[in-house]
């Protein structure tokens, strides 16, 4: 990996080595109300609680998620400690390490299955990916409260919590 030349800088860090590739990919996710699942016999695997988007400079794009995931926890009222999964974009090493140490979060709770530099990066299906991965590993571990993050080129972060029944 350290051989790999630099993707974007001649001095910078990025290679094909430590970031996503881009790939195809396909996503989908239903939502409707509470009552409509019901109506359908359909099962609620869980509640969006919150949801934040924001923006700053295109040149940091990669840090946008830390402000959304900042402003999408006070908004639903939790502490980033409380959250038992998060999914987070991986655009590249570098961007998610800074991601993960601007928010302190506990690496252990974080991609529990690989994130975009594993399992690759379906740019347009990405948000979508991520949020279905955590909702079927927080079924799967019964864990209560999610958080899906992300970083948009041109600057944009969001991020969503999501919450399962006891």
């Amino acid at each position: 990996l350290a051989r790999l030349n630099p993707s974007f800088d001649s001095l910078g860090s990025v290679t094909a080595g430590n970031a996503s590739s881009i790939n195809d990919g396909a996503a989908a996710v239903m939502m409707m109300s509470e009552a409509k699942a019901r109506a359908l016999n359909l099962p609620v695997l869980a509640r969006i609680r919150a949801f934040a988007s924001v923006g700053v400079d295109p040149a940091l794009m990669g840090i946008a998620p830390v402000y959304a995931t900042r402003r999408c926890l006070e908004r639903v009222g939790w502490q980033l400690a409380e959250v038992d999964l998060i999914e987070a974009n991986e655009a590249f090493a570098a961007q998610a390490l800074s991601v993960g140490k601007m928010l302190e979060w506990d690496e252990r709770r974080v991609n529990v299955n690989g994130g975009a530099i594993a399992l690759g990066h379906p740019i347009g299906a990405s948000g979508c990916r991520i949020l279905v991965s955590l909702v079927h590993e927080m079924v799967k571990r019964n864990a209560r409260k999610g958080l899906a993050t992300l970083c948009i080129g041109g600057g944009q972060g969001v991020a969503l919590t999501i919450e399962r029944d006891e």
